[in-house]
């Protein structure tokens, strides 16, 4: 049976990590495969204490083959994601993913699991019949690749490969960061590194606008024109931006939609290890709340479904007097994710046609369109063989949508006295980084580096690019300080109105846990599990190819020491107010 799980795991190794190239080559077999390896002598020691004390054989069975079900299905996965299974994908697979999980049913990866399925019967058959002593020669040899792994790893940037749907599950369900609470400020830099543009003459000037906020799916800046992509993917998009502030350097906290919307909302930040659950209970203000008390009519509507990640515990008692998912929409499109984006505008036209005329309103649109698996009712304009083309015709589809939405205000009278805040809620990678596909696994900039524009007719004759470090957790601040409203002390964001300079801080722990900041022209990336760091000189190198970390070593232990701080504060934090 150990003999079973070692061939597994070892095909799922060889599918996930074909084709990475990874440095320190004479020790990749060691670093990549140790915990294969320690997961089949494992294995093999616990059927050895059963046999030992007389146990029934069916507990080895039982073990064995929950094991092998989990690493063959797990396969497909981590072929497309370049990552082993974790807690987090394991709670993020659920129905509104259903249409994205499907595309992983190809011929190959059904191949995979059949071919693991074969071993896990036919290996123990084989093996059954050699003498006991083979397996003791077996376990002694395989002893040496364990006891070299950690040192093989730490020579070897795996990228979390080396980890095998065992090991990976078990990693994920521990703490990542030991929570530590300290009161300063993170995100004042002693590097004199940052723009500092004074926007402060627009302070005030949005009172008793209407206010429209718009959270674009999965929309990184670099692959819009408005920020020098190739492609014009939305112009509706861009016609709206030549009457804004248009933020250069704008950065997600946190690459995935949930807590990414909670950093929005209540401008705090989430923390590692932590669930949208907790959030639930933390009393901190919420930008709707706050503009309720100022007599706006507020409402949320989300072509996607509430339901999915704990979403009710980040939206209920936030101040919306309108909740709106995909089941109360309906619509003509649907998807397991959600409904077609058309049917949300006409659903949102309607309720801001049923409002007084003179009641200001305040209305938040989550659109699904840029979700993987990027299906769009009407295919679009742009055609290649590469996933990145149905991306790009799924931000024209949602494109589409906002045009619609600024028509519509415009039909009603109501285009000169509404403020428009668009902001893309995280990004989306297609391989630009070794193993970064989709949007949750790494920070690098088609992770984080999002669109923010802020843009009003009345207010900005023309276009105004705004190149210092800002953060999406600065939103809500910048709102109430564009309307006139009191600054709240429980925010931890800032307003972009003002001249202090800031970094942007961010994190994921979905695979791999990684911490990071944006510090003027620099970019630095810290693993929390090994300590590697990397840092970026984004003026000289925007695609983050060149590791300066080396040559940058001050520079690198005092950003390391923010990360990691902000993080145990933060985690320290919501752990504490999340407390009953």
């Amino acid at each position: 049976m150990s003999l079973g799980l070692l061939a597994i795991f070892v095909l799922a190794k060889v599918a996930l990590v074909w084709g990475h190239s990874a440095g320190g080559r004479g020790w990749s077999l060691e670093a990549f495969f140790w915990q294969d390896v320690l997961v089949a002598l494992a294995f093999a020691l616990f059927q050895w204490c059963l046999n030992r004390t007389g146990a029934s054989p069916r507990i080895a069975t039982v073990s064995y083959w929950a094991l092998v079900l989990y690493a063959a299905a797990s396969i497909p996965a981590e072929r497309t994601l370049s990552t082993p299974m974790t807690w987090p994908m394991l709670r993020a697979a659920r129905g509104p993913l259903a249409d994205s999980v499907l595309t992983y049913a190809t011929a190959t990866n059904i191949g995979l699991v059949a071919l693991a399925l074969a071993l896990a019967i036919f290996i123990p058959r084989i093996t059954r019949q050699l003498p006991t002593k083979w397996g003791y020669l077996a376990a002694a040899g395989a002893l040496p690749i364990v006891l070299l792994g950690p040192f093989a790893a730490n020579r070897v940037d795996t990228l979390g490969m080396d980890r095998n749907a065992v090991t990976a599950l078990a990693s994920t369900s521990l703490p990542g960061v030991s929570a530590n609470a300290r009161d300063r400020d993170w995100r004042t830099s002693i590097y004199n590194t940052s723009s500092v543009e004074d926007l402060s003459r627009f302070s005030g000037k949005a009172k008793g606008m209407n206010v429209v906020m718009v959270s674009l799916e999965s929309t990184a800046a670099q692959y819009l024109s408005l920020y020098g992509g190739k492609y014009e993917v939305m112009p509706n998009l861009n016609a709206l931006a030549q009457r804004a502030l248009v933020f250069d350097n704008a950065y997600a906290v946190y690459p995935e939609s949930i807590k990414g919307l909670y950093s929005v909302l209540c401008s705090t930040f989430p923390a590692f290890d932590s669930q949208p659950e907790q959030y639930e209970n933390l009393g901190s203000p919420s930008l709707p709340t706050l503009l309720q008390d100022a007599g706006y009519q507020t409402a949320l509507f989300h072509s996607g479904r509430f339901d999915y990640l704990g979403m009710q515990s980040i939206i209920q008692h936030r101040g919306y007097q309108t909740l709106e998912d995909a089941g109360d929409i309906g619509g003509n499109h649907q998807s397991s994710f959600g409904v077609d984006e058309p049917a949300t505008v006409t659903r949102m036209l309607a309720w801001i046609d049923a409002l007084p005329r003179d009641r200001k309103f305040f209305l938040t649109y989550l659109p699904i369109a840029g979700h993987h698996p990027y299906a769009t009712p009407n295919g679009g304009p742009f055609s290649g063989p590469e996933e990145i083309y149905q991306y790009r015709n799924a931000l024209h589809y949602g494109d589409e949508s906002i045009g619609d939405l600024m028509k519509g205000l415009r039909a009603r009278g109501l285009e000169q006295n509404t403020l428009w805040v668009i902001y893309g809620d995280h990004g989306e990678a297609f391989r630009q980084h070794p193993g970064n596909v989709g949007h949750t696994f790494f920070i690098y900039e088609e992770n984080v580096h999002v669109p923010l524009l802020i843009a009003s007719p009345r207010l900005m004759p023309t276009q105004e690019r705004v190149h210092k470090v800002v953060s999406l957790v600065d939103a809500s601040p910048t709102i109430l300080d564009l309307m006139g409203l009191p600054a709240q002390p429980k925010f931890q964001g800032r307003t972009l109105l003002d001249r202090s300079p800031r970094m942007a801080l961010f994190f994921t722990d979905y695979s791999l846990g990684l911490l990071g900041l944006r510090d003027g022209p620099w970019k630095f990336v810290y693993e929390t599990a090994s300590g590697r760091a990397k840092l970026f000189n984004l003026t000289q190198d925007p695609h983050e190819i060149a590791d300066v970390a080396p040559s940058n070593a001050a520079r690198v232990r005092w950003y390391e020491g923010i990360v990691r701080g902000w993080s145990r504060s933060q985690q320290s934090y919501i752990a504490h107010a999340s407390r009953p």
